[in-house]
């Protein structure tokens, strides 16, 4: 099945470490409130929320990218999730208060 839009979000946890991980930090609620407003609404749009590995960008709180744009999204919580609906999955505008800086460069 092809979808119009694409979402997966960091649920990796990592034990023993000292860096952060999204799924200590709200992944699995991310995953489940994602899917528990678009079943409420009625959206003509096929749309694919999914647990994934590590995004490798957790430093900056619980992430998820959206595709085919590839747009990553970082401190990311429940609160946040209708706003990335309403404004990027139903009309393509990019919530930039949440959006992984474009320069950023892995150090």
């Amino acid at each position: 099945m092809i979808y119009d839009k694409h979402i997966f979000i960091c649920t990796n946890e990592r034990k023993n470490s000292t860096r952060k991980s999204c799924g200590e930090a709200y992944g699995l609620e991310l995953v489940s409130k994602f899917k528990e407003e678009l079943k409420t609404r009625n959206i003509d749009l096929k749309i694919r929320v999914q647990k994934s590995g590590c995004l490798d960008i957790c430093d900056f709180g619980p992430t998820l990218v959206v595709y085919p744009e590839g747009i990553f999204y970082v401190g990311v919580t429940a609160a946040d999730v209708n706003e990335i609906i309403d404004e990027h999955l139903l009309h393509n505008r990019p919530v930039e208060r949440l959006r992984l800086a474009k320069d950023y460069k892995k150090a």
